[in-house]
């Protein structure tokens, strides 16, 4: 039997619901096919006008500098800077999401006052430069200026309000009959965290991570100020650096910006499914 055909007022609503996806596509991936062409693209195409939109001959010597292939090293900043970025990222994602789901549990099942909470998310809206001297004075004291490791104290407390209240949003809705259940077993707080509550609430702490490691890899101002060289310059800083001189070379920025961003969207595919899962489990209760 085949299927009834659509009416007319559906036909409108898929032909304009597929259109808005069409246009969504196309503002999300011109900028960034562009940016691959411009990598590849010669000095001479990429200032001729009118403005070449297809190489003649693709130069992928780019990418061969940048990842050591060749015998020149001027551009061997590129892969210090990536190992400082997954380390500094990758720690303070760790230590933020460490201190955010025990402080999490504890607001949500402790019913901790909702006041606490916009206190913590206003810390989050601070603009930074607000926390710049302070943080640089301390930092100096203690002899982390110019490390990972004093980049990762301050993206973990950049990173913890966020993480806490996205994670707690989706601890709400989890039933409480599982942890008391498991309290008449005899589990304590630790064990009913790390045994009932981490597996159900997976996909909401992947997306709490997902979201404050890629903030903690795009973030540019702490690691502008608090970093030197690199023994913990980050990517974004590495990327500035290439744009600051007299003649700025938009091909070799545009090849350094095209694989800083494949890390990011690895990991976004690899936990597309509980990325989206975390990100809309929170929006409803029951």
């Amino acid at each position: 039997m085949s299927n009834p055909s659509l009416s007319r007022g559906e036909l409108v609503r898929y032909v304009l619901i597929y259109a808005a996806v069409a246009v969504l596509v196309l503002f999300t991936c011109v900028p960034i096919l562009w940016l691959v062409i411009m990598s590849i693209s010669s000095a001479q195409e990429l200032t001729a006008v009118p403005l070449h939109w297809i190489p003649k001959s693709p130069d992928f010597s780019r990418y061969a500098r940048l990842l050591g292939l060749t015998s020149d090293g001027s551009e061997n900043i590129f892969l210090p800077a990536l190992r400082n970025s997954v380390i500094t990222a990758g720690g303070a994602t760790l230590v933020a999401m460490a201190a955010a789901i025990p402080a999490a549990y504890a607001m949500s099942r402790r019913n901790a006052p909702r006041a606490m909470l916009f206190v913590m998310l206003a810390t989050f809206m601070v603009p930074p430069i607000t926390y710049a001297l302070p943080l640089y004075t301390g930092l100096g004291k203690i002899g982390l200026l110019n490390t990972s490791a004093g980049l990762i104290i301050i993206y973990s407390a950049l990173l913890l309000p966020f993480a806490v209240w996205l994670t707690k949003t989706n601890i709400d809705i989890l039933p409480v009959s599982l942890e008391e259940a498991a309290m008449l077993d005899g589990a304590g707080t630790l064990r009913i965290m790390w045994s009932v509550l981490l597996p159900i609430a997976r996909p909401a702490l992947v997306a709490a991570a997902m979201l404050s490691f890629l903030t903690a890899w795009d973030e540019f101002f702490y690691a502008l100020l608090f970093t030197s060289d690199l023994r913990a310059k980050t990517l974004p800083v590495a990327i500035a650096d290439f744009a600051a001189g007299r003649v700025t070379d938009y091909g070799m920025v545009s090849a350094i910006g095209v694989l800083a961003a494949i890390p990011p969207v690895i990991l976004a595919i690899f936990f597309q499914k509980s990325l989206i899962a975390g990100l809309s489990s929170g929006s409803v209760k029951g």
